[in-house]
């Protein structure tokens, strides 16, 4: 059940996405940005950490949880270091994802070639 839960509630992020490059002149960099300001607002106000325990990895994986993890990363740095966490925070929660993100991208480039 609970990949179902993920499956659908990141698919329904990703279908509101594809509607709005659809149906609006938005480029993409633009959308991407509207999702990690909307995932980084809703922590802000409480409303992204309930919705992320509810569905789990559909929720996380979309660029509004990473919106969330900036946030998230920002404020306990702020709380545990003071104004220098404001700099600090997001980068070490997102080390992780955004380290993987490149190796594994530039593994991938031996074997595949881009093309345009």
């Amino acid at each position: 059940m609970e990949y179902l839960k993920a499956f659908l509630v990141g698919g329904a992020i990703c279908g509101v996405v594809q509607i709005l490059m659809d149906n609006t002149k938005l480029m993409p960099g633009r959308i991407m940005v509207i999702l990690v300001c909307s995932g980084a607002i809703l922590s802000a106000i409480g409303l992204y950490k309930p919705f992320l325990e509810w569905a789990g990895a559909g929720a996380g994986v979309p660029l509004s949880g990473f919106g969330h993890l900036l946030y998230d990363g920002v404020k306990k740095s702020v709380d545990k270091e003071g104004f220098i966490g404001i700099f600090k925070g997001g980068f070490t929660a997102s080390a992780v994802g955004i380290s993987g993100a490149l190796i594994f991208s530039y593994m991938a480039s031996w074997f595949f070639e881009s093309k345009i």
